[in-house]
């Protein structure tokens, strides 16, 4: 067992995506798919499934992530002990929900590990609801949240990058080629939306009711990647950012509808506790965040 298989796993348990993991880790995909066969090979269990392309943790895989954690802890601690260099070390914990870690982070998390080799960095993506309460409780160091551009009590947060949203359908959805909507057009659509308690599907649910529009039929998920390909096909209408999006809209595959959503303003934005102690490695991240959001967007896409 090596400990570059370790950090493969412990990389893909982060990301939950095996281009991602590759990314991070500056490796080919192809190079985390042969570790981690290694490593389950020598352990004798499934780690990883893969469900299309989604992966997800085995039993054996949560089991094994402690343990990996406990050692790389160990490690860290190991090597605070012998290092008489300048290098800034340390731990960094971040949470994001599942659309900023496919298409906002991976480019920063690369980024970083590059420049700071001797910083550990945690990613722990989770749901939307979630990350306010693992940074009351200590459980992430900084989180990133798309979300309307609003502060938050007992934090301290920066607003990183405005992200426009979209009204989507297939071009053969009778209600592409429509250059202005009524409220009365979406009656018996189905709408492919995000989990309950996302900030966005909530503002577009709530928009709907003002309007004057009852309950709706929806299909729900936990994965932008699904709303997209499920509009792709002609399953509903999609309410995604256009971050998400940008690629599958140029070149047709997906017709933004006449619909106004900028009654509230989402951004990409980064919270950490205002009790948190900022130590060294967290502030190197803070700043690289920075540079790569506000000084190098483009790196983003």
């Amino acid at each position: 067992m090596e400990l570059r298989q370790l950090k493969t796993f412990y990389t893909l348990a982060s990301t939950l995506n095996f281009s991602r993991a590759a990314e991070v880790q500056n490796y080919v995909p192809s190079t985390v798919t042969m570790q981690m066969k290694a490593l389950e090979e020598e352990l004798g269990v499934k780690l990883v499934d893969r469900l299309g392309k989604k992966v997800i943790l085995t039993d054996a895989g949560r089991r094994f992530l402690g343990y990996v954690e406990n050692i790389f802890s160990e490690l860290e601690e190991a090597q605070h002990a012998v290092k008489q260099s300048g290098e800034v070390t340390g731990t960094v914990v971040i949470s994001a929900d599942e659309t900023l870690c496919t298409y906002r982070l991976p480019a920063v998390l690369r980024r970083f590990r590059l420049r700071y080799p001797g910083i550990r960095l945690m990613f722990r993506p989770l749901a939307h609801p979630n990350l306010k309460q693992s940074l009351r409780e200590g459980d992430a160091d900084i989180i990133f949240m798309l979300d309307e551009d609003k502060g938050e009590t007992g934090f301290c947060g920066e607003k990183m990058l405005d992200e426009p949203f979209y009204v989507l359908a297939a071009p053969d959805h009778p209600l592409a080629s429509r250059t202005a909507l009524a409220i009365e057009d979406f009656n018996g659509e189905t709408f492919l939306l995000t989990e309950k308690g996302c900030s966005y599907r909530t503002f577009f649910e709530r928009s709907l009711s003002q309007k004057g529009m009852g309950g709706i039929i929806e299909l729900e998920f936990n994965s932008a990647e699904a709303i997209k390909q499920c509009a792709k096909i002609g399953m509903g209408i999609a309410i995604l950012p256009e971050m998400a999006v940008t690629a599958e809209v140029n070149r047709g595959e997906l017709v933004p509808l006449p619909w106004d959503l900028t009654a509230t303003s989402f951004a990409t934005q980064m919270f950490w506790h205002e009790e948190k102690w900022i130590s060294p490695a967290i502030e190197a991240f803070l700043k690289l965040i920075r540079e790569t959001f506000l000084i190098h967007p483009s790196e983003l896409n």
